[in-house]
């Protein structure tokens, strides 16, 4: 039987996918599911449609991802933070206080995407990396000043 998948699949494979399975998976699990549907000639049309839609939506993505790749190598976030008097912070620099700064710039990184290869725990300028997905990623420049009294 031909199905079309609707979802991912670990065994079978992404959406979009068109298959032949055995009857009786596809109505009793893959139907019911809803991770498959019947592979008829209006169904692979709209898949087409379907298919050509997200790459417009994608490529869309594409290029609002490389303007925010290249915003974020510019920006420059700065942190004030209490410190001892040899330059040591007390308490760190998180992922989730970068991703506030970015988000009070305007834009929307998570805090899963920022990568700290250790964690900043001094004063001083730091690098930040930041995965945005699709082989693209950014490099932040992080400073940190002691807290004015």
């Amino acid at each position: 039987m031909k199905i079309i998948l609707l979802k991912s699949h670990e065994k079978l494979g992404n959406p979009g996918d068109i298959l032949n399975v055995k009857p009786g998976f596809a109505r009793n699990y893959l139907f019911p599911q809803k991770i498959a549907q019947l592979a008829t000639e209006s169904n692979i049309k709209s898949l087409k449609s379907w298919v050509e839609q997200q790459e417009k939506h994608e490529a869309k993505n594409r290029a609002n991802i490389e303007l925010l790749s290249k915003y974020l190598n510019k920006l420059v976030l700065k942190f004030e933070l209490e410190s001892s008097d040899d330059d040591k912070l007390f308490g760190s620099v998180t992922s989730q206080m970068i991703s506030k700064e970015i988000e009070n710039q305007g834009y929307s990184v998570d805090k899963k995407e920022i990568i700290l290869e250790d964690s900043i725990k001094e004063l001083g300028s730091h690098k930040v990396k930041i995965s945005l997905g699709e082989d693209l990623s950014a490099t932040n420049k992080v400073k940190v000043n002691a807290e004015s009294e």
